[in-house]
């Protein structure tokens, strides 16, 4: 009897133990679907962080290294022959979890320690990677030797996309802003180019006055550069200083320039000031 009763003991334990593996393996699939789905996802964030920023680059017409590779050239990240090449930036690169490749999450800035998903054959040394940000301002926590959980890895590269999008949107606020007074109101900066045009066209109205009193220039050519002359090219420049320092790099193709306001400071700065030199010079008679 007692043989029976530790052979019904022992099949109990081995079934209990094989639901134990079943339900461990269910998990362990699970897990795996999640990081996958979690991978996935944070392959298509960084891939559409990337164009975004190839977008910028070409905006402001600076060269990016994420464009098109030409044939036959190995793209950048790409593992040697018979290694994985994968990167957050190539969606067709095979990346994921284990995979080895030099841009899975462990090769985050700030994990200079972790290597489970690069392989750096005998001889040669880690590839070096840019930091942007400490990790200690990006609220990562600090790196840990032992085994690598993919999880937090995912977490880390989480963390890091955030940070990007948050830089990102501070880059597109930048780049919405013109080079010309860039903390100016559209109208304020239109009104000051105009407003500066006008001044520099009343000193050169004042010198064709001192040119018409020695007899140099005729009346009739003061008048005309007066009333017409001047202020059109004073016009003219800041129409051509907005539309070239007022655009911004992305947003809008035309800036506003405000052509009424330019027309009435510029034609009514000169002939003002004339008669405003004028009447000074009277005074002092």
């Amino acid at each position: 009897m007692s043989t029976f009763d530790e052979y019904a003991a022992l099949a109990r334990h081995l079934a209990a133990q094989q639901r134990a593996g079943e339900q461990g393996a269910a998990a362990a699939a699970e897990r795996q679907r999640d990081l996958g789905a979690a991978v996935d996802y944070l392959d298509r964030r960084l891939t559409a962080q990337g164009q975004r920023l190839d977008h910028l680059g070409r905006t402001i017409g600076v060269t990016s290294t994420g464009g098109p590779v030409p044939p036959g050239a190995t793209p950048p990240g790409a593992g040697r022959p018979g290694e994985p090449s994968g990167s957050p930036g190539h969606p067709d690169s095979g990346w994921g979890p284990g995979t080895g490749s030099d841009g899975g999450a462990a090769a985050a800035p700030g994990r200079p320690d972790v290597g489970a998903y690069s392989q750096v054959g005998v001889g040669e040394s880690g590839r070096a990677l840019p930091v942007a940000v400490s990790a200690t301002e990006a609220g990562v926590p600090a790196p840990r030797a032992g085994e690598v959980d993919p999880a937090t890895e995912l977490e880390l590269a989480r963390r890091w996309a955030d940070e990007a999008d948050r830089h990102g949107q501070q880059v597109e606020l930048l780049a919405q802003r013109p080079a010309l007074l860039p903390t100016w109101s559209p109208m304020a900066r239109a009104l000051a180019v105009y407003l500066g045009f006008a001044g520099v066209a009343v000193l050169l109205m004042l010198g064709l006055v001192l040119a018409s009193g020695v007899g140099v220039v005729g009346f009739g050519t003061l008048v005309a550069w007066m009333c017409a002359g001047l202020p059109a090219v004073a016009m003219i420049g800041g129409w051509l200083v907005l539309g070239r320092w007022g655009r911004p790099a992305v947003g809008a193709a035309t800036p506003p320039r405000y052509p009424v306001l330019g027309f009435l400071v510029c034609f009514l700065a000169v002939p003002l000031a004339y008669c405003g030199y004028l009447l000074l010079f009277r005074a002092m008679r």
